[in-house]
């Protein structure tokens, strides 16, 4: 539980996504009396130590348990800015020291296990309280708690979240750019069959289909996106408590064409993260990809791939997608020992990286079929934001946005809940969504159909 005195913020990771959790506690810094320290491997934009001068700024090796052991148990609680797979070492030493954690990413089911504990000792391991995870369910639970309130029964939820670039930002034939990890984006789709409920029954999607059965979604006033569907949307019946609901959705958004293309590169071969390539920086991209295909000392590799995929000669948009990534360069890999999936990330931080001036969108759009009074309704809740510059995404600003306010509620005592939570209950949710809403102009517009 949260108590005064003791405001020490010991915050592990700097990565990208950290400069607005970074603005939001450095701009309270004096008025809560906040002492923020930040540790981490390295800092993803080294300007940052001079705009955030209030902080103490330590350079550490994450992977020393007994260094990170002292930093935690000075502080009153800590926040995890590293990769997910970290997050455990540190939720480990939290609970040993009976500190609270905050996260922005997904509970884990080691994380999970830690719950009777975690409640004996009074604390709190707040996690997915960034964007997607985070805003997504804050948003959508929101809502149905609206709903049900009115006397209303949800049938139906989708939701869909997309990491894209502004409009007048989109300069190459995939309309997009690397605005998060790029590993994760190189393996979007992976570690199983994706599966969801559908007018009452269950429903799987193999990876290897993932990006081809997709459906078409219009977000009002900003257009048509194509939708994939996320690994598991099952779960959510429960977590959302959507008992009476035959259909639950949850999936990615991209603009008309992506998907088909991506799928394309599935079935060459190139996302795939099981295997070296022996050689690799000595070899092309061109040769990368005539790995692929079969063998032909008459065809180029350009018309092996058009034949090998089925590429009608005037599908120009598909064509153009592969042609941009670089595919076909005579340029050298670089790389000793990749997976496939790894020259692809590197294709794609090379071509898709964002250019000095462009920004990024989010977009977040959830569809709720409901009951009440005998009558089907539908309604919809929409998200749109775009960021101010490639340093200051709205990424950035979805994710520690969101955890930042969860913070500062936290040590004021407004969040008195304990255990391991996602912000799912009104306690934690409301308060954030409304400043969200009055401060930063991060606004759900809702829409009855």
């Amino acid at each position: 539980m949260s108590e005064t005195g003791n405001h020490k913020i010991h915050i592990f990771g700097a990565g990208r996504s950290s400069y607005f959790l970074f603005k939001y506690l450095h701009d309270r810094i004096e008025q809560n009396n906040y002492q923020i320290s930040i540790y981490s491997n390295e800092i993803a934009n080294p300007v940052w130590k001079s705009e955030f001068a209030k902080f103490n700024w330590e350079t550490i090796d994450i992977q020393d348990l007994e260094k990170v052991s002292k930093i935690v148990s000075d502080a009153k609680i800590v926040v995890s800015m590293l990769p997910a797979a970290l997050h455990i070492e540190i939720a480990k030493l939290c609970l040993d020291q009976s500190k609270s954690l905050f996260t922005a990413s997904y509970v884990s089911d080691e994380m999970k296990s830690m719950e009777t504990d975690v409640i004996e000792k009074g604390l709190l391991f707040l996690n997915e309280c960034g964007l997607d995870p985070g805003l997504d369910h804050m948003s959508a639970k929101a809502t149905i708690d609206s709903i049900e309130a009115e006397g209303g029964k949800v049938v139906g939820f989708e939701s869909f979240t997309g990491g894209l670039i502004a409009p007048d930002c989109m300069d190459n034939p995939w309309g997009y750019k690397i605005t998060w990890n790029p590993k994760n984006v190189a393996l979007a789709g992976q570690g199983g069959a994706a599966k969801f409920y559908q007018k009452g029954s269950l429903k799987y999607i193999p990876y290897h289909k993932l990006f081809r059965r997709t459906e078409l979604v219009d977000v009002p006033g900003f257009g048509k996106f194509e939708g994939y569907a996320n690994r598991d949307s099952t779960k959510y019946k429960d977590i959302y408590e959507l008992k009476d609901a035959e259909t639950v959705f949850r999936g990615t958004l991209r603009i008309p064409g992506f998907c088909k293309a991506w799928h394309s590169l599935i079935e060459l071969g190139i996302t795939d993260n099981q295997y070296k390539i022996p050689n690799a920086e000595n070899m092309t991209y061109r040769e990368f990809t005539n790995l692929f295909l079969a063998y032909n000392p008459h065809d180029s590799v350009e018309l092996k791939v058009q034949r090998y995929l089925k590429i009608a000669q005037d599908d120009f948009d598909l064509w153009d997608r592969l042609v941009f990534l670089g595919l076909f360069e005579e340029t050298k890999i670089g790389l000793k020992n990749p997976t496939p999936a790894e020259v692809l990330e590197k294709l794609l931080i090379e071509k898709l990286k964002l250019g000095k001036t462009d920004r990024d969108r989010i977009v977040m759009h959830h569809i709720f079929e409901y009951e009440n009074n005998g009558e089907q309704k539908k309604r919809t809740s929409s998200m749109v934001l775009d960021g101010e510059s490639p340093a200051k995404t709205a990424m950035a600003k979805t994710v520690g946005t969101p955890l930042a306010i969860a913070i500062e509620l936290f040590l004021k005592g407004e969040i008195k809940v304990s255990g391991v939570h996602i912000p799912v209950i009104p306690e934690i949710y409301a308060p954030i969504l409304e400043q969200l809403k009055s401060e930063f102009d991060i606004k759900f517009e809702e829409r009855e159909i």
